[in-house]
């Protein structure tokens, strides 16, 4: 009697293992599907959603460079804008000298004067 007891007790909890399987996989297919049957209605390559995205990074790009702009606009100062053409200037002269200097020893070196 008490095996037959166990017997039975080891085949429910059989049984509401398999069903609970059995479920789980339903629910995971089920899911599967209808994930599936999202994908198609909103596909990644209409025209529609690319150009959604488009607008959007178009819209953040056009913000960015307005906002970069403006903060060039409240922080420019003359001065420093003064003293960065006249340090361009100055900078570029002394370049030309020194380019103008290693030209003529490179061919005073090639004609071998």
């Amino acid at each position: 009697m008490a095996v037959a007891l166990c017997s039975r007790s080891q085949t429910a909890s059989m049984d509401s293992r398999f069903l609970l399987a059995l479920f789980l996989v339903l629910l995971v297919l089920g899911c599967e599907v209808q994930a599936a049957q999202q994908l198609q209605q909103d596909d990644p390559g209409s025209p529609a959603l690319l150009g959604k995205v488009q607008e959007s990074i178009s819209s953040y790009w056009d913000t960015a460079k307005a906002a970069a702009q403006d903060l060039y606009q409240r922080t420019y100062l003359t001065s420093v804008d003064e003293k960065l053409r006249d340090m361009y200037s100055k900078s570029s002269a002394a370049m030309t000298t020194y380019a103008i200097i290693f030209t003529d020893q490179i061919l005073t070196l090639l004609k071998g004067e």
